[in-house]
């Protein structure tokens, strides 16, 4: 179904969130079965509070989430949305996840929602460095500022470009594409409900359930992304 979708529509978006990601061998920000998440808890130490009060902790954490990026990389799924948007079968891609895979598969009309971790910026001057920064145990940037990640904290808002486009693509849309999102995050999971009360047609993959299930013209449950992808490319 969702292949003779994408041939008729004329705007098609994907949305993705962290299942996206997982498949890549990342570990979902909100798990606890790993050292650092059992030690800190990500809405404290991932915040502006704790770069401003407890920046060893803050950098430690950043450090390691880096880390995790540059080990692992796109899998098949990435890749696929970059030939399906080179082919012209979907116009944007809207992301919760700050990996940056959506880029490096070859993608290039992406929207992220909560920034990269692929870049650093100084909380100070704004000066933009390669995250690999961090590896190399660089945290000051050349005024003396503290260098952090360009992803959003929990206190800070979402960046305003990406969000407004964000917001005129799930309009536009025809076929709106979820991919491996809960949709539990607000405001990013108004943008299926912006697209599907303006007209689209709502395709939901992810391992759960999700609140949108039930307005959706698909619901696809324990696929892997790649593989769900792989077969409706097979199908165009």
């Amino acid at each position: 179904m969702l292949h003779e979708w994408l041939k008729d529509s004329k705007h098609t978006v994907v949305f993705t969130g962290a299942g996206m990601s997982t498949e890549s061998g990342l570990p979902d920000f909100r798990s606890t079965n790993r050292g650092l998440w059992r030690k800190k808890d990500p809405s404290k130490i991932a915040s502006v509070d704790a770069l401003n009060h407890h920046v060893e902790d803050f950098i430690e954490f950043y450090r390691e989430r880096v880390l995790g990026v540059k080990e692992v990389g796109p899998h098949k799924g990435h890749h696929i949305l970059a030939d399906w948007e080179n082919n012209g079968l979907i116009q944007s891609i809207i992301t919760q996840n700050v990996d940056g895979f959506h880029q490096a598969a070859g993608s290039r009309h992406v929207h992220e929602l909560h920034g990269t971790l692929q870049e650093l910026h100084c909380q100070s001057c704004g000066k933009i460095y390669d995250s690999s920064a961090y590896l190399n145990e660089d945290y000051h940037c050349s005024c003396g500022g503290i260098l952090r990640p360009s992803i959003v904290l929990f206190g800070e808002m979402l960046p305003e470009d990406a969000f407004s486009a964000a917001f005129e693509h799930a309009k536009k849309a025809d076929l709106f594409i979820v991919l491996g999102s809960s949709l539990s995050v607000t405001p990013a999971n108004q943008f299926p409900e912006i697209a599907k009360q303006s007209g689209a047609k709502l395709v939901i993959v992810n391992q759960e359930k999700t609140p949108l299930d039930e307005f959706a013209d698909e619901v696809v449950f324990d696929r892997k992304i790649g593989a769900y992808l792989e077969e409706t490319d097979q199908l165009l």
